[in-house]
């Protein structure tokens, strides 16, 4: 990756991370699920709001690094209104590009996620940026046990 890339996608975490979307409890979710990372320290909790199939509405809350936060942003804007089968496939390809590499996937077909992609190269931060995912698979299959990436 070249080192213009890599510094914009460092600042897009950073806005991110400073500033998440959907940093809060949607009115009307019907759907949540509690995630944590023990050996970072992050918590997490997702709300949605799902009307059949799709995402109508997201949000989290929570504390943590910002790496943390930023996937959380990032994930929220990008799964609303989309149905499960869709988060589903997108899912996959955000855990191909975080344990695998980014040259495993498609980064224009991630859009802001991409810039998560930097991630994989340090392992042990590669579960702060997958705990908001699990946590959203979590909410989606309506389990009532926490997530936790250990």
């Amino acid at each position: 990756m070249s080192e213009g890339l890599r510094d914009l996608y460092q600042e897009v975490v950073l806005d991110h991370g400073r500033k998440p979307r959907n940093f809060r409890k949607p009115e009307g979710a019907n759907r949540r699920a509690e995630g944590v990372n023990p050996l970072c320290g992050d918590q997490i909790t997702v709300y949605l709001t799902l009307v059949g199939d799709r995402i109508e509405d997201i949000g989290f809350e929570g504390v943590g690094c910002a790496i943390s936060k930023a996937s959380a942003s990032m994930m929220t804007g990008a799964v609303k209104n989309r149905t499960r089968a869709e988060v589903e496939a997108l899912f996959e390809q955000v855990h191909a590009m975080l344990t695998e590499g980014p040259d495993k996937v498609d980064l224009g077909k991630l859009g802001k996620i991409s810039a998560l992609s930097g991630v994989w190269e340090f392992p042990a931060r590669v579960k702060c940026a997958s705990l908001a995912w699990h946590t959203l698979r979590s909410a989606l299959d309506g389990a009532s046990t926490p997530v936790s990436t250990e």
